[in-house]
């Protein structure tokens, strides 16, 4: 008889539903649901990279090794750089190759490039003086690779085709998997000011002794990538999508003048020969000091190195393994400190070199941020593969390679150092030695996907930033939580991307690719995933993927495989659409229980030809406005206590020590939310009581899977709600918070209602 009635009920809803039904909800329709598997938006797995996010037992990567010889020619006039490399690149695919693509990022700065041919010049005609000179002089900047040869290692030329800022070298054989093929480039080219025309490397001029300060990188030309996903990854270099490459081993020798220090990727070979015998003393010193920065080179040997003008030359040695670029730094003036880093499973050093113009700053702060960024990436990801890591100071940069960045940070002419300042230049060197990790090890392809080494970074940034600040007692509010990406947003819509959207395409890089990406990692290890789970996910994809090639796919995938979340509904909207959360509690309405039959009771009854108190007991919860509230149900007392029924139910049900543990709520909220924007969101619930406590609640974002408009929830309490907050912290990126209390701030609770009568 029960079966039945229930079947019965459910019969009469299913009824009731059907004629609700609007007359064309006949009509198909794609899956609209916001919590849909994105099956369609990520590339099939395959035995390259598999449905979990890791690579497939075809997984292959080709690699490129180099022997190079290079030259700083240390010119007044025009410094310029030389260069003779054999490349010897490994074929591990199991495609055979008719030709093999070389990068010349140089080529960016040729007159008439690429870049400018396809700059949109706008309305803003301010430009820098140096730039206008390159841009509108015939007299200007005559950059770009000059290539002297390419040839076979016997000497053979080998034909090529330069197109921009890359070059196809046909091979005379198509080069079989398994095989490998070396070849000689020789160049030069002239380095650029990198501060009179804006650029990654270059020189910087000091006019007060008439010195210049190297920073060089993309100063070779190197391999592009060939993988499973694009084949070759050789899409133009126009300054804005960054650098993808393949690793391998790099034997360089660097011929500079001999009054210059330099240093570089890779171990310095020759240390003990290019150094001073005090010099290598204070070295070997800085590898056993844990507690402070060890100075190489003073302020006073810099100074002298200043005024000197050495004809001579020195060459400086170096070798890396494993790597996927090189880069140096070279000047007469530059201070030179180290102090060395323990590591869980190893050391590492931590290196600055700086100008005098940077002291007061940098001897503080450099190597000591370089110290706590490799300790703090180590423990959330992988221990720092490489033995050191070094900040170079270079005017208004913040640009990173393997093992070496260069950083801005230098007091005015005053030597103020403001707040600003100092935790600029704080900021930038965690964040540009944090590269080390994404995308110098972890090597994704930033020339098509800038978020995921830049995304990536900034989270990790921001938490080692976190952790910093109370070291350094002071906060440094680094960028990258939700709330600090509203106004971005909640902006114009036409001048928007998604993150996934190729790095050229970008309306706003600094936004779309490095703060949204890293909010919306902070809002899932927040919000929706927690720390434990978020944090082990995350190593995890660092470690399956570091010293390869990982795409968006593997990343997606290898934070649910090792998570067991399901995170496509957040994927879809935070990175695939340009969606907006903007949630709102619409109303808070309080209940009462009662076990007497209610108007819905009653009709239900009638419905099955039954007597109301034949109807099965119900517990129902009502307003104070319904017709079926009464009096006695604000009892102080709870329900149970003055509820026969159920006090004859529990009897029958539970044993006494059971009825005894059973606490039944006082009061009984039903919270009503609103999504006004599209994005669905954890519901982050502050709520306070009328005894001045405070708890947090957080419903998951599936709780609107069937409505994705409206949804209820149900707060019961043994205490009185006087105040409800939604994400007071706006953990979700809410664009609009002024709908997220109730009371409204021009509305009074019915306890501050009272506490006025209490006065009058």
């Amino acid at each position: 008889m029960k079966n039945r009635f229930f079947l019965l009920l459910v019969l009469s809803f299913s009824i009731s539903f059907a004629q609700k039904e609007k007359p064309n909800s006949h009509k198909g329709h794609y899956n609209q649901s916001k919590f849909r598997q994105i099956t369609d938006l990520l590339p099939t797995p395959n035995t390259y990279r598999t449905a979990a996010g890791a690579p497939g037992r075809d997984y292959f990567q080709n690699k490129a090794n180099y022997d190079m010889h290079i030259e700083l020619i240390d010119d007044a006039k025009q410094p310029k750089l030389k260069g003779y490399e054999t490349i010897t690149y490994f074929n591990n695919s199991p495609d055979n190759l008719e030709y093999l693509w070389v990068q010349l990022d140089q080529n960016k700065r040729a007159p008439n490039s690429y870049t400018d041919q396809i700059k949109d010049d706008g309305e803003n005609m301010m430009l820098r003086p140096g730039k206008f000179i390159s841009q509108y002089s015939n007299e200007g900047f005559k950059g770009g690779y000059h290539i002297d040869y390419v040839q076979t290692t016997g000497g053979t030329d080998l034909p090529y085709t330069i197109n921009h800022t890359m070059m196809r070298i046909d091979l005379p054989t198509p080069l079989a998997p398994g095989k490998n093929f070396s070849f000689n480039i020789k160049w030069w080219y002239n380095i650029n000011d990198f501060v009179a025309d804006w650029g990654r490397s270059g020189y910087e001029h000091f006019k007060e002794d008439g010195n210049n300060l190297y920073i060089i990188a993309q100063f070779y030309p190197r391999m592009a990538v060939y993988d499973d996903v694009n084949g070759w990854q050789n899409l133009q270099f126009i300054q804005t999508g960054e650098f993808t490459l393949p690793f391998g081993d790099f034997k360089v020798d660097i011929t500079a003048p001999a009054d210059h220090i330099l240093d570089g990727t890779g171990k310095l070979i020759n240390r003990k020969g290019v150094l001073t015998k005090k010099q290598y003393e204070r070295y070997l010193k800085a590898l056993k000091t844990f507690d402070k920065p060890v100075m190489i080179v003073t302020a006073d040997e810099a100074k002298k190195h200043e005024k000197s003008r050495s004809k001579n030359k020195k060459t400086w040695k170096f070798f890396a393994k494993n790597v996927r670029d090189f880069a140096f730094a070279s000047s007469r003036k530059f201070m030179y400190d180290m102090m060395a880093v323990q590591l869980d499973s190893k050391k590492a050093l931590a290196v600055s070199m700086y100008p005098k113009e940077a002291k007061k700053l940098w001897q503080k702060y450099s190597t000591r941020t370089v110290a706590h960024t490799l300790k703090s990436y180590s423990k959330r990801l992988f221990d720092y593969p490489y033995h050191k890591a070094i900040s170079v100071n270079a005017f208004r940069q913040g640009m990173e390679y393997p093992m070496i960045c260069w950083n801005y940070g230098r007091p005015g002419k005053d030597g103020k150092v403001s707040d600003r300042l100092r935790n600029g230049m704080i900021k930038v060197i965690t964040h540009e030695v944090g590269h080390n990790w994404f995308p110098m090890v972890v090597n994704s392809d930033e020339r098509q996907w800038m978020w995921m080494d830049e995304g990536l970074n900034t989270f990790t940034e921001l938490l080692a930033e976190q952790e910093f600040e109370k070291e350094l007692g002071f906060p440094l509010h680094s960028r990258g939580l939700p709330k600090q990406i509203v106004p971005f947003i909640k902006g114009d819509q036409s001048k928007m991307l998604p993150i996934m959207s190729n790095s050229d395409n970008m309306y706003n890089r600094s936004m779309t690719a490095y703060s949204k990406p890293a909010a919306g990692l902070y809002l899932l290890r927040e919000v929706v995933m927690g720390h434990k789970l978020f944090d082990h996910a995350f190593k995890t994809y660092a470690n399956r993927w570091k010293f390869k090639h990982p795409e968006p796919a593997d990343f997606f995938r290898t934070m649910e495989d090792d998570s067991a979340v399901d995170l496509d509904w957040f994927w879809n909207a935070w990175f695939f659409t340009t969606e907006v959360n903007d949630m709102a509690i619409a109303k808070v309405e309080k209940f009462y229980v009662t076990d007497k039959p209610t108007q819905r009771i009653k009709r239900m009854a009638r419905m099955y030809g039954m007597k109301v108190e034949d109807f099965p007991p119900y517990v129902s919860l009502v307003t104070e406005d319904s017709k079926d509230f009464t009096k006695d149900m604000k009892s102080k007392k709870s329900f149970i206590e003055r509820s026969s029924s159920m006090k004859n139910f529990l009897a029958e049900n539970f044993t006494k020590e059971e009825i005894r543990d059973i606490k039944t709520p006082k009061y009984f909220y039903r919270i009503v939310f609103e999504q006004k924007g599209e994005m669905p969101m954890p519901i982050v619930l502050k709520i306070m009581y009328k005894d001045g406590t405070t708890t947090q609640k957080i419903f998951p974002a599936k709780v609107w899977r069937y409505n994705n408009k409206k949804v209820s929830k149900m707060i019961p309490s043994n205490k009185e709600i006087v105040k409800v907050i939604l994400d007071p912290e706006n953990l979700t990126a809410d664009i609009d918070q002024t709908n997220n209390e109730w009371p409204k701030q021009n509305e009074k609770t019915e306890f501050q209602k009272l506490k006025e009568k209490i006065k009058k």
